[in-house]
């Protein structure tokens, strides 16, 4: 019988600690694994919430074999047509030869399309093409449904919220 995880959070006049208390297939009755001040860093927070939201996108848009860097190199690209690989690459903070792996994908599968730059022989232009934009509607309609499940695991007010405490990182 799959038993659901319990979290028991505890504070100290000497800091902050808690416990996870896991049972459940692959867990000892018994483990206790201390956090401690792991529960007061803004950055295991955001990471833990990054992980969930990635799961929840990539489940969400599964039927669509899409991940979430595709899809924002799609979206960006869709916003700013003829845009270089370097800029993209600079914009969304993807190493060049990440996306440059990411953008052969893309184009395999009739997404996207490199365009010698007219300007630049050294660099490509990007756009998307028909069959990407047709993706890409899609996509998004799919990814409105993974923002709604955002809505409902924090409350909407939560995720405008947190929107735009992040903004400022974009």
């Amino acid at each position: 019988m799959l038993m659901a995880s319990r979290q028991k959070i505890s504070r100290k006049a000497t800091g902050t600690t808690a416990t996870i208390r896991r049972r459940g297939p692959g867990s000892d009755a018994g483990d206790d694994i201390g956090l401690d001040a792991l529960v007061g860093h803004a950055g295991y927070a955001v990471r833990r919430f990054q992980l969930w939201i990635f799961h929840d996108f990539i489940k969400t848009l599964a039927a669509v074999d899409i991940r979430p860097t595709q899809y924002s190199v799609m979206t960006v690209i869709a916003a700013n047509p003829g845009l270089s690989q370097m800029a993209v690459a600079k914009r969304l903070g993807i190493e060049r030869a990440r996306l440059v792996h990411l953008l052969d994908s893309l184009e395999a599968r009739d997404f996207v399309s490199r365009i010698p730059s007219a300007t630049d022989r050294r660099s490509h232009a990007l756009h998307l093409t028909g069959r990407g934009k047709t993706a890409l509607a899609r996509f998004k309609r799919l990814a409105a449904e993974h923002e709604r499940h955002v809505a409902e695991k924090i409350g909407k007010e939560n995720r405008e919220h947190l929107l735009r405490i992040l903004a400022g990182f974009t």
